[in-house]
């Protein structure tokens, strides 16, 4: 990939990012703080976006979304690294439950 094309990718992410953003938080306000991981005030202005306003702000150079997995206890817990299929379900629960825990000393 050349830099033009990753470049038009990221756009291309941050679009998508952007309208699944907005669609969240009309649909379901609550959900969309946990789900994305964004402050009650972001989550407003979001819903907020004309579609202009989007795809002036998806142009940029940078992503706009991020990993929220920064630590080696979730990611190992959401790859099951050597884990049987029957523990796969309860690995992601207590990955969903740290993330969780995370999202609210955020907020």
């Amino acid at each position: 990939m050349n830099p033009d094309q990753i470049l038009a990718e990221i756009r291309e992410a941050n679009l998508s990012y952007l309208m699944l953003a907005q669609s969240l938080v009309r649909h379901d306000k609550e959900q969309a703080l946990f789900r994305l991981g964004v402050s009650e005030d972001t989550a407003e202005m979001i819903g907020r976006l004309t579609p202009a306003q989007m795809m002036k702000i998806a142009t940029g150079n940078q992503l706009l979304c991020r990993f929220r997995m920064d630590d080696d206890i979730v990611w190992n817990l959401l790859t099951s690294h050597g884990k049987g299929a029957a523990n796969d379900g309860m690995s992601r629960l207590h990955a969903s439950i740290l993330m969780a825990g995370r999202h609210q000393e955020a907020a």
